[in-house]
């Protein structure tokens, strides 16, 4: 007979264009043909119609719920007074506690697969429910989430301009902590997307056995380009633009290593592929050799146009589905130690890994003028790619959660 899993999702994961989405969609098509798939999600933008694609094909039902509205000051009273973290009160919504009771007690589900620390609470919610043959509850963290705030506020403490950030990240590095080990004690099975990640959570709760299961690209759709669409002296940085850790990754890199860069090869451009770009990137805004492209359909021509692909990152966690993307196109790149974390790379060979200015500048440089170099890392990268972060090779490790 059929597993059945019911996905708890914090917003429709279609179309793929951020890691979130890219990773649960990923997840729920390679698992639908052994799988019957159910999916009970928040809408964050547009008719729930307009947006679930291909998801019908993958999904036997879909139920949407829209999010719930919280004010600036009720977020900004919660931060400071609630025990809980601000990511446990993004989504707590009884339309949605509705759907799920009628799920539950509808269908007979095997599993509950929770995708994200947003999520969890619904998670925790099926566990408590009562029914005389309750479904296992997967728990997908898909950031370590306690970790990133832990650097956000490791980087923005050293900046008197952002310790506002750096004070909630602080405070919610503690709540986080508490609630992510609770979360992992009650739930059948957690999922991590790296093994940096599953060691961060044991030394949160002893005797925890989280299953790596890594984040990965669809190689057939992100493939090499033609290498006559490349450009020399173009680098390229794709992501979510009003995500925090991409944000320091572009100032830093704007202000600390493109100058140096531009010493060396003066016609370079950057450029930031990216949507929702946050109001501390609009000083780059008209800076000669800075493009912010802002929402794009298809970031493949972008990544296809650059002679290096830049990850700048020093905050966050998790394993960047930018980079996998990039590797899985043949590309060079130059990375921070962060920034490649959670992916078996061998340094020099598949990508550069550097976490100061002046080296990292040195690099992009280097890989700018010697195009034989970049071909060869670039195809180093694909290889990699192909052998351990295609989805089809990764999807089988979820797999085996379900068996056991």
């Amino acid at each position: 007979m059929t597993s059945r899993i019911l996905f708890l999702t914090p917003d429709l994961p279609y179309p793929p264009h951020q890691g979130a989405a890219i990773r649960t969609y990923n997840l729920i098509k390679n698992l639908s043909p052994q799988y019957e798939i159910h999916l009970l999600s928040f809408v964050q933008e547009g008719p729930a119609s307009d947006r679930t694609g291909p998801l019908a094909a993958h999904c036997r039902d879909i139920v949407t719920v829209p999010p719930p509205v919280r004010s600036a000051s009720k977020r900004a009273i919660s931060v400071l007074f609630s025990a809980q973290p601000d990511m446990a009160l993004r989504l707590p919504s009884s339309e949605f506690s509705h759907q799920l009771r009628i799920w539950l007690g509808r269908e007979r589900f095997d599993f509950v697969q929770v995708e994200a620390i947003e999520m969890a609470q619904y998670g925790l919610a099926t566990k408590k429910s009562g029914l005389s043959s309750p479904p296992l509850v997967v728990f997908d963290d898909i950031n370590a989430e306690y970790v990133l705030q832990r650097r956000a506020f490791e980087t923005d403490i050293k900046h008197p301009s952002r310790w506002l950030g750096a004070f909630y990240s602080l405070i919610q590095w503690e709540k986080l902590r508490r609630y992510e080990a609770e979360v992992c004690r009650q739930v059948d099975k957690v999922v991590a997307v790296s093994q940096a990640d599953a060691q961060a959570l044991q030394r949160l709760v002893a005797g925890l056995e989280p299953t790596v299961v890594p984040n990965g690209v669809d190689s057939s759709y992100y493939s090499p380009a033609d290498t006559d669409q490349e450009s020399d002296t173009t680098l390229v940085f794709t992501g979510k633009m009003d995500f925090r850790p991409n944000v320091d990754a572009v100032l830093w890199f704007a202000k600390e290593v493109l100058p140096l860069v531009r010493q060396e090869v003066p016609e370079v451009e950057f450029k930031v592929v990216g949507r929702n770009p946050h109001q501390r990137l609009h000083s780059l805004k008209g800076t000669p050799g800075i493009t912010m492209t802002g929402y794009v359909e298809d970031t493949r021509p972008y990544i296809a146009e650059a002679g290096v692909y830049v990850v700048p990152l020093r905050v966050g966690g998790g394993t960047r589905l930018k980079v996998l993307e990039a590797m899985s196109m043949g590309k060079a790149i130059v990375c921070t130690s962060l920034g490649c974390e959670g992916i078996d790379a061998t340094r020099d060979r598949d990508l550069l890994i550097t976490d100061d200015p002046t080296s990292f500048a040195e690099n992009v440089v280097y890989l700018m003028r010697d195009r034989e170099r970049r071909r060869e890392m670039g195809l180093a990268a694909r290889r990699l790619v192909e052998a351990h972060h295609d989805w089809r090779h990764i999807v089988p490790l979820l797999e085996q959660v379900y068996e056991e």
